[in-house]
């Protein structure tokens, strides 16, 4: 009862992911990312192990593939898993085990995967990937929440929808931007507005880590 997206953005280089779901707190559990690194996803009878699993693999040097791989097979029950990882240079793989109930599916696109799983159609994860690609030179979070939304579009899930999370990675070793909503009755559209309440405030947060002198400044007077 979940969908979600991976990407990247070619320009920037920065790599995030989206997920939502009918379950309260998906955002503890699912979307995973590291800049410089690659993005994961890891949902289906979740395991929250397995994102950070393979984020590290590739930081050691795996490929995209090889990182699900080795996921996949350091899993008890795999058959209940489904996965996805994009790495920094936008190549993608993803699993779906055979225990995992329709419909579920997982597309590949330019800079992104895919994947959905207990949803109304097969269709769910191409419209995510289709809206994904629209327009590479849109900020990468938007990229994703559009994806969302036209996963949501093409039939969504059977259940309403309650939680969803937003992550994107860029240069430091905390997220650019982590954002979740819980509990709520349009958990899409209140991550579309937290994100554009967020972006403005963006690059003064990283300012204010790594240069507070400067934003100081630049009278970032909010700490």
């Amino acid at each position: 009862m979940t969908f979600s997206l991976a990407g990247r953005c070619a320009r920037t280089g920065m790599l995030g992911a989206v997920v939502t779901t009918s379950s309260i707190a998906v955002g503890s559990r699912c979307q995973h990312a590291a800049a410089g690194v690659g993005a994961a996803l890891t949902q289906h009878m979740t395991d929250p192990r397995l994102g950070p699993l393979m984020l590290d693999l590739l930081k050691r040097g795996y490929s995209a593939q090889q990182a699900l791989d080795a996921a996949v097979a350091a899993t008890p029950r795999s058959d209940w898993r489904q996965l996805g990882v994009i790495d920094k240079d936008g190549r993608t793989a993803s699993f779906g085990g055979a225990s995992i109930k329709p419909e579920f599916a997982e597309v590949h696109g330019r800079d992104c995967v895919a994947l959905a799983n207990i949803v109304r159609s097969k269709e769910v994860p191409v419209a995510m990937a289709r809206a994904f690609e629209a327009d590479p030179a849109a900020p990468l979070a938007a990229r994703l929440i559009a994806a969302l939304k036209a996963g949501d579009e093409a039939g969504g899930e059977f259940k309403p929808l309650v939680s969803t999370a937003l992550i994107v990675a860029h240069e430091q070793a905390f997220p650019y931007v982590d954002l979740r909503v819980d509990s709520d009755p349009d958990p899409i559209a209140t991550l579309a507005r937290l994100w554009r309440e967020y972006e403005p405030v963006a690059e003064p947060y990283v300012t204010r880590a790594i240069d507070p002198d400067t934003a100081i400044a630049n009278r970032q007077a909010d700490y």
